[in-house]
Parts: structure tokens; C-alpha cells; sequence
């Protein structure tokens, strides 16, 4: 039995089953079961799709509706990953084509995005429909950067990978909608945003960026966690060296 329910409140708010699952903070092949095999998600998880639908829980899940229990308080975090690589491709993915106002990314490397992701054509297609990017990469030859190489033990390495991530970004430098800029800042926190959400990894001393835990935040009213972490790659951006096609040549 299929959750008509479900799919039919999509429609209705014009929501495809991938960006649910990006606002939500799950995968899209968990998501695609609440209505092929309709399962019913976790209550926060329920909670956390009416509001993105705008309907009542009864309305998706009558089943439930005897659970008078009162909606759990709103927070900025969706879910915790104990490690970068403990996040699925699938939510990567969902929530880098559930984008479509902006993306910022800081970090020092970031290649994985292109060579696990295609970011590059993605960057080109998002941007024709009006996306904004903004993109922070390290300049390789500034003493955090290397400091950082030497701290996780890839001497040496981590310069190569950010020279790499450069090049493959330098055919989306003039894109319109699009800004790559290179900083030499400390780099306490990678960090992701797609729209409304946000992922946070943070770095620890001695541990590549793969190792190092995830937090999923989404922007909401009033919330400090969110406006914090943009904050600071505000302050980075606004000293960032932006890239040139002029350089490249």
C-alpha cells in the first residue's frame, strides 16, 4: 500500500520527494518509503515534514492521531554525523539538488564535492536558474594551510588537493551567479549551506576533515546556531582573494 496521503500533500506544495528529504534531514531511499511502503517516520521526523508541507499530522498519518503527545520544541539541529564519511552519497546529493537559491561553501579542499558529486555541472546548471553560489577555498601557500597539512600528517597533500580543487573550479569563475575566492584563514570549520540547511564539520587537531563529525542544522525563526556559523563565513568571505580568469592566465 502506497501513503497517497503523503505524495498527494507534495503535489499540492509543490515539493518533490528529494527536497523533502533534504528538509528533513534524511535520505532520499528512507524518504521514498514513507509513501511505497508507507512507513511511518519517527515522531520528530513527522513533525518535521508537516511543517515543511504545511498540514496536520492526522492528515499524512491518520493511524496516529491518538498520540496526544505535544510537538517537540523546534531546533536548528537536524541530526549529528559521528564522521564526514559516515554521511551517505544519497544525502549529498538530496541536498545538493534541493537547491535553489543558494550555496556557500567554506573549506580549504572541498575536491570531493566535484569528484564524488559533479559540483562543477551543477554549479553551471544551478546558476542558469538563478542560484547564487559563493565558494571558499585555501590558498595554498598561506601558513594555515600548510600548518594544517603538517597537523593531519599529508604534508604536502593538502596543498595538491586545494590546487586541484582551483583548477576544476576555474571553468565556473565567470559563470554569472557565481564567486570562488581563496582565504588563508584558520580553518576551524568546514562548513555547507544549501538554501535552508547547513552542515557544520568540525575540525580536530591531528584528524583529516573525513573523520571529524557532522552537525545538520536548518535556519529557523530566531534561531542563534544558524546566524553563529554564518557569521563566521561571513567574516572569512569578506577577506577572501577572489579568483580570476586573469590568473589562470
Amino acid at each position: 500500500m502506497a501513503n497517497d496521503r503523503l505524495r498527494t500533500a507534495m503535489l499540492a506544495a509543490n515539493i518533490n520527494i528529494e527536497t523533502l528529504a533534504a528538509r528533513v534531514g534524511k535520505d532520499v531511499k528512507t524518504a521514498e518509503r514513507w509513501i511505497s511502503k508507507e512507513r511511518t517516520p519517527h515522531r520528530v521526523t513527522r513533525h518535521a515534514i508537516t511543517r515543511v508541507l504545511g498540514v496536520r499530522e492526522m492528515d499524512l498519518w491518520p493511524h496516529v492521531a491518538g498520540d496526544a503527545r505535544p510537538a517537540p520544541t523546534e531546533s536548528e539541529l537536524v541530526h549529528m554525523y559521528p564522521s564526514r564519511s559516515a554521511m551517505t552519497g544519497a544525502v549529498w546529493e538530496s541536498l545538493l539538488t534541493a537547491v535553489e537559491r543558494e550555496m556557500d561553501v567554506l573549506v580549504f579542499s572541498g575536491a570531493f564535492l566535484v569528484e564524488q558529486y559533479n559540483l562543477v555541472p551543477l554549479i553551471q546548471k544551478k546558476a542558469e536558474q538563478g542560484v547564487r553560489f559563493r565558494l571558499l577555498v585555501g590558498d595554498e601557500t598561506t601558513p594555515a594551510v600548510i600548518q594544517r597539512a603538517k597537523d593531519e600528517g599529508t604534508p604536502g597533500g593538502l596543498e595538491g588537493r586545494i590546487q586541484l580543487m582551483r583548477r576544476y573550479l576555474s571553468d565556473v569563475w565567470n559563470v554569472d551567479g557565481v564567486e570562488v575566492r581563496t582565504h588563508g584563514t584558520i580553518l576551524y570549520n568546514s562548513i555547507y549551506r544549501f538554501d535552508d540547511n547547513l552542515l557544520v564539520n568540525g575540525h580536530a587537531h591531528g584528524a583529516l576533515a573525513g573523520q571529524s563529525p557532522v552537525m545538520h542544522y536548518r535556519q529557523i525563526n530566531g534561531g542563534s546556531i544558524w546566524q553563529h556559523y554564518m557569521r563566521s563565513f561571513e567574516q572569512v568571505w569578506t577577506v577572501g582573494v577572489p579568483e580570476t580568469k586573469a590568473k589562470k592566465d
